[in-house]
């Protein structure tokens, strides 16, 4: 079975862990710098359906390791405020390197949000908030 890194504290996937009888797994990259969060949305999304491809802990490291992924992300999930690199700052280098990357947006400052989506985010989530509505925003960016 082939095996990739993706870097995230010396964690290896499994490529076949991607494919679901014929449906493939959606896959999401998350830039987040709070670890609690982190594991919340690993632990969300998991049991959503959803697999977890990386997590970056700010908008430098995003870069990357979104650089360094044989496969992209389906979807991307940034937090605006950062350290080294912001969000913002981060999803316009992601957007340089593939347009067509489907990024959501999660932060709890909403004065962002129009700047945001006039840069590309397809979505935008506003922290605090239910599982349900990250589930409904994931559903809505892939379709």
């Amino acid at each position: 079975m082939e095996r990739f890194s993706h870097n995230l504290n010396n964690r290896y996937v499994d490529r076949a862990k991607y494919i679901k009888g014929d449906i493939r797994i959606k896959t999401i990259f998350i830039a987040e710098d709070d670890r609690d969060l982190q594991r919340l949305y690993e632990l969300l999304l998991g049991i959503s359906g959803f697999q977890v491809l990386g997590i970056a802990n700010n908008g430098d490291e995003a870069i990357k390791m979104f650089r360094n992924f044989p496969e992209k992300p389906d979807i991307i999930i940034l937090d605006y405020r950062m350290p080294i690199k912001n969000g913002l700052d981060a999803l316009k280098e992601i957007l340089q390197i593939d347009h067509n990357s489907r990024v959501i947006f999660a932060s709890a400052d909403k004065t962002i949000k129009e700047e945001v989506y006039s840069y590309g985010a397809k979505g935008f989530l506003n922290k605090p908030f239910s599982h349900q509505k990250l589930i409904n925003t994931l559903k809505a960016c892939l379709s």
